[in-house]
């Protein structure tokens, strides 16, 4: 019986330049790693931008002392806040709060004439006023005087404005033990619409009370 000749094994070529598979597997990988590279470097480039340096409140003038100069990684969000590579212009008010440390969007700034908020001092129960600090965001309610009553009596309190924002609030003795007794003043941002009708209800000696929004900014330890 004749022997069936034995197969031979085909030689692996070594990979040659020319190979079309080689050049485009190298070109894949180099893309891949410059590719890498820049991602990285993006993430850790950093923008001089503006935080607040102290709580702002809609109406405040802003000036280049309020705000304070942060290095911050933004991506795309970097056009809603305000770039540090200029000073702030004069004539520039804050239209709506930003609280300390927060990065300051340019939405919240404007001129004077974007401003529609006046400022009313309202006077308000010491012991509530000491819980409130600069920028708490407060709803007003308001108990109009029984003008029928020879008694101090009031009707029922009606909401009479929302998220009002507080300006300026009581600090050391102001806010202290005594003032729980009486009244003290508590200046809150007030449309320029309802500014009226707010001063004639403390004219006609309403009691006004300010009940802080849920999760608003609150004095420390009150």
């Amino acid at each position: 019986m004749a022997e069936l000749p034995r197969p031979t094994a085909a030689r692996l070529s070594k990979p040659s330049w020319r190979d079309s598979r080689l050049v485009v597997g190298v070109v894949l990988v180099l893309l891949s790693m410059t590719v890498g590279a820049k991602a990285i470097a993006a993430a850790d480039d950093t923008l001089p931008m503006y935080a607040a340096a102290v709580t702002l409140v809609p109406g405040q003038p802003v000036t280049q002392s309020d705000v304070r100069r942060v290095d911050v990684q933004l991506g795309v969000d970097r056009h809603r806040y305000v770039a540090a590579d200029h000073d702030i212009a004069q004539d520039t008010f804050a239209l709506r709060d930003v609280r300390a440390g927060e990065l300051l969007p340019g939405s919240a700034l404007g001129s004077r004439t974007a401003v529609d908020l006046k400022p009313v001092s309202v006077p308000v129960d010491g012991g509530g006023a000491a819980r409130l600090a600069v920028g708490s965001v407060v709803d007003v309610w308001v108990n109009a005087k029984d003008p029928s009553s020879a008694a101090e009596r009031y009707g029922k309190p009606v909401k009479s404005l929302e998220a009002a924002t507080v300006a300026r609030a009581p600090e050391g003795s102001e806010a202290g033990p005594g003032a729980a007794s009486g009244l003290t003043a508590v200046q809150i941002m007030v449309p320029e619409a309802r500014v009226q009708e707010l001063i004639a209800a403390i004219d006609q000696g309403a009691k006004i009370t300010l009940v802080p929004v849920p999760g608003s900014l609150a004095k420390a330890g009150g």
